[in-house]
C-alpha cells in the first residue's frame, strides 16, 4: 500500500515537536512572514497552550511593513529586492528587535507564484531565515515546486524543519 505524503500532517507534527521542545529549553518565538502570509503563526497556535512558546508574528508583505514594523532598510529592498538574502537576514533581526521576549525569530519572503517570477527568482524560490537571540541570522534559499498553496506550504513545513533543527544544535 502506497502512503501519500501529507504536508499538513508534517506540519502539525512539526508543531507539536516544538510545542514540547521550546517551553522545556524555556524559548519563545516569534516570526516575519511574507509570501506565507501568516501560515507560520497560523499553524503553531492551531495547538492550545502555543502560548507557552509562541510571542507574536508579523506579517510583512508590503516592502512598506517590512521597513516600518521590522527596521528593514530601504536600501536593502532597493539594492536587493524583498525576495533576498540580505532582507530576510534584517527581517529576523528585526523580529527579535520588535518582540524582546522572544529567543527565536523564523523569516520568510518569497515568490509564490504563479505570476512575479524572474530569471534570477523564478516562482518557487523562497528565502527562510532563523536566528537565536544574540546570535546571526542564518538565511537558506530553496526552490520549491507547485502551485502558490504548494510552495507557501512547503515554505512553513521547510522553516519548522529548520527551526527544530536549530533549536536541537543550540
Amino acid at each position: 500500500m502506497t502512503t501519500l505524503y501529507d504536508p499538513d500532517s508534517a506540519i502539525a507534527e512539526l508543531v507539536e515537536q516544538l510545542a514540547t521542545l521550546l517551553p522545556a529549553r524555556d524559548l519563545r518565538l516569534a516570526t516575519a512572514e511574507s509570501c506565507t502570509g501568516g501560515l507560520i503563526a497560523a499553524a503553531c497556535t492551531d495547538i492550545a497552550g502555543s502560548s507557552a512558546w509562541f510571542e507574536r508574528g508579523y506579517v510583512t508583505y508590503s516592502n512598506a511593513a517590512k521597513q516600518s514594523d521590522l527596521g528593514v532598510a530601504p536600501g536593502l529592498l532597493a539594492d536587493y529586492g524583498a525576495v533576498s538574502e540580505p532582507v530576510v537576514a534584517a527581517m529576523t533581526q528585526g523580529t527579535l528587535a520588535a518582540a524582546p521576549v522572544a529567543d527565536w525569530s523564523i523569516a520568510v519572503s518569497g515568490v509564490a507564484g504563479p505570476d512575479g517570477g524572474s530569471d534570477e527568482k523564478p516562482v518557487g524560490t523562497v528565502f527562510i531565515g532563523w536566528q537565536a537571540r544574540g546570535g546571526k541570522s542564518d538565511v537558506v534559499r530553496y526552490r520549491f515546486e507547485g502551485d502558490r498553496s504548494a510552495v507557501r506550504r512547503a515554505s512553513v513545513l521547510a522553516a519548522l524543519v529548520g527551526l527544530r533543527e536549530r533549536v536541537d544544535a543550540d
